[in-house]
């Protein structure tokens, strides 16, 4: 099984790049896998998608290609929407021409924060309707419709929260303020599930390998806020969490509305078989002792 991975550069399509490449991959019939992303063309250039098709053959395509920046979506909604929206449906068309599955990887912003019934802490179920409440959501729920409208193999494989291997992200950067200031102000108004790249690759590795088709939530295990995240960094770091106090999202006003809620529960995962995810503590640990060990470029 040949595996394509677009948005390789970034922080999860790296990630799983090198996990589709281990030997844990090869035991579950991975035979090969590739990276492209941007310097490779462009996917909301329709002639794209077929070109790399032909170039690397694959029998699955892993999408972690897309735009990030959710603050920046707002101003800039057209682009956003090409590279979130109209680049999947060309790959998507792409796949279905060539035959090969597709994996999209979307997001909790696809629905609107106050959880199933308008309970803030039920969360979200696999099944249960889109509303974003923010430019960026509406843009990835435009690649799902692309993706759900496949007659053949696909996956939309849904995370939050996500950290890992890169420039930037909310652990790295806590860890970074830790040490430049005394006390942090953190949000502890919005509840959602933190993911580390390496455990998701892990999960995106387990979905191909299966051909399992649907669609999925994959995070770490446990859910919190981002205070909590804060303070369990902190922990990680040997510093004291006390440092960090709470606020509410008031009094860090953004361009683009975050949800309240973003926990998603999963069941699909469970029930194809999955094996558990580490809980979201374990994963920070293990993050920021990378980061500590200096293995982390761009620590």
């Amino acid at each position: 099984m040949q595996i394509l991975v677009t948005g390789a550069d970034g922080m999860l399509g790296s990630a799983l790049l090198r996990r589709l490449q281990s030997a844990a991959a090869a035991e579950r019939g991975i035979t090969g896998a590739a990276g492209v992303d941007l310097p490779d063309g462009d996917l909301a250039d329709p002639a794209t998608a077929p070109a790399l098709l032909r170039r690397h053959a694959p029998h699955w395509v892993v999408h972690c290609a897309a735009w990030t920046d959710v603050d920046g979506a707002e101003a800039r909604y057209a682009e956003a929407l090409a590279a979130n929206g109209e680049a999947t449906a060309l790959l998507a068309r792409a796949c279905a021409e060539a035959g090969c599955g597709l994996t999209y990887v979307s997001t909790d912003y696809v629905f609107d924060g106050r959880g199933r019934g308008g309970d803030p802490d039920a969360g979200y179920d696999e099944d249960d309707p889109l509303s974003p409440v923010n430019a960026y959501g509406r843009t990835k729920a435009a690649g799902e419709d692309a993706v759900r409208r496949l007659a053949g193999a696909w996956q939309i494989v849904r995370t939050s929260w996500l950290f890992g291997d890169g420039r930037v992200n909310f652990v790295k950067t806590i860890r970074r303020l830790l040490r430049e200031r005394e006390t942090l102000q953190v949000v502890d108004d919005q509840r959602g599930c933190p993911t580390y790249a390496d455990d998701l690759a892990a999960v995106l590795t387990f979905l191909v390998s299966g051909r399992h088709r649907g669609i999925f939530h994959a995070t770490n295990l446990g859910a919190c806020t981002w205070h909590e995240l804060a303070q369990a960094t902190a922990v990680a770091t040997g510093a004291d969490p006390a440092r960090i106090a709470s606020c509410g999202s008031a009094q860090f006003p953004r361009p683009a509305a975050r949800p309240a809620c973003s926990i998603l529960r999963s069941r699909r995962l469970e029930e194809a078989g999955c094996p558990p995810r580490p809980p979201w503590r374990d994963a920070v640990q293990r993050y920021v002792a990378r980061l500590e060990s200096g293995q982390v470029a761009h620590s």
